[in-house]
């Protein structure tokens, strides 16, 4: 995995939820455009630590929070400012030994996370004196949350000075805290033909277009159906990512709706079905909104599950980039208020230009690059070598 010169940048995600991983796919291939003389590796922290329990780990936590949420909620709240250290200690602790295989491997230049629990584990590691290398964190919600936070962190990349806020409230020191906007990846920033695009996707340009986005799981399929008494015919994009049991679903539904649906699975051209839409429905994730500011698309949400999405949307319904929606009637009320009002997604368009940032992958590459610059300079160690 060593680059020949030596230059690599490790980027450490996690797939509990798409949002861990899209922001590195987008620092990586913001690298590739600014930078292809430097490697990039990207690794699943979880799949890399902990490949026997890793899928069952990670069912069990995508079950827990659709079934249990207000247990989410609470346990989110409760170490809102402090660490279960307990539970930490011993989770990082595990797998140690393969985390320090996979450096010693790569022998990266700078160690990026964007998956909380990578982060601890590398701080674990600089406490050890097992690693002197450059550690940068990307948090990737409207928020900060204690299990971002670490002492041996050098630097944090943040999506707004509202987070910037709260980890100097924590105690992180200002010269360690940039606010580039969430990364998203390159193919956000570009402009398209909303026109053209519909013809390519087979759209009817008289009907009004409302993208459905449950997060990579597709996790909500009774707020499509819901909408069935809404006043007006509409034009339904139903992203359901990799739920097969929700795209079979609502393939029957569709063929009696009154609404014209098109339903996919997991696609990788979501910035073309966010500019085709007129608003979208969607969870309040880091990712998901931040992609749709970057492209002026209102956004509602339905139902933020408590912990981080109810702090991401309450950021952004201040913002007023997004409405929200508690309940399937909730939901037709807000859509049809705002189909009727189109003023109303000319305003949310109009904060989500004031509050965008396209460029936040870019951005957030300077940061780490510059990281990496400072460690050469004062001859940081890299990685020590264990038996």
């Amino acid at each position: 995995m060593k680059h020949r010169n030596g230059e690599t940048i490790l980027i450490l995600s996690g797939n509990y939820g798409d949002g861990h991983l899209q922001a590195a796919n987008a620092i990586q291939q913001a690298m590739r455009i600014s930078r292809p003389d430097v490697n990039t590796v990207v690794i699943d922290f979880m799949a890399w630590n902990h490949p026997y329990t890793h899928p069952i780990s990670r069912y069990l936590y995508m079950r827990g929070i659709q079934k249990f949420p207000s247990v989410y909620g609470y346990l989110f709240q409760k170490t809102r400012d402090t660490h279960s250290s307990g539970f930490l200690k011993t989770f990082t602790w595990i797998g140690m030994k393969r985390m320090l295989k996979l450096l010693q491997e790569v022998q990266p230049s700078v160690v990026v996370s964007t998956f909380p629990f990578a982060a601890a584990a590398l701080s674990r590691l600089k406490a050890y004196g097992l690693i002197d290398v450059p550690t940068v964190t990307v948090i990737t919600d409207h928020t900060d949350h204690s299990y971002w936070i670490h002492a041996h962190t050098d630097h944090y990349i943040v999506g707004s000075d509202y987070v910037r806020q709260g980890l100097r409230r924590a105690g992180i020191d200002d010269r360690q805290i940039a606010v580039t906007g969430i990364p998203v990846r390159p193919e956000f920033s570009r402009t398209y033909s909303k026109e053209l695009l519909k013809t390519e996707h087979g759209l009817d340009p008289d009907l009004p277009t409302v993208l459905v986005i449950g997060g990579g799981q597709g996790m909500f399929g009774d707020g499509v159906q819901s909408l069935e008494q809404m006043p007006v015919r509409l034009q339904l994009i139903v992203v359901c990512g990799h739920n097969q049991k929700l795209l079979h679903k609502l393939s029957e539904y569709a063929e009696r709706s009154k609404h014209r649906i098109l339903l996919t699975g997991y696609i990788t051209y979501i910035h073309e079905l966010m500019i085709v839409s007129d608003l979208i429905i969607t969870k309040p994730g880091g990712l998901t909104t931040s992609e749709a500011i970057a492209l002026e698309v209102p956004m509602l949400f339905y139902k933020p599950l408590p912990g981080q999405e109810q702090d991401n949307a309450r950021f952004l319904l201040q913002a007023g980039v997004a409405l929200q929606a508690r309940n399937g009637q909730e939901l037709r009320d807000v859509l049809t208020e705002v189909l009727r009002n189109p003023h109303l997604l000319r305003e949310m368009r109009r904060q989500a230009r004031h509050l965008q940032t396209k460029w936040a992958a870019f951005d957030a590459l300077e940061i780490i690059m510059q990281a990496m610059r400072r460690s050469k300079r004062y001859g940081q160690k890299g990685v020590h070598e264990i038996s």
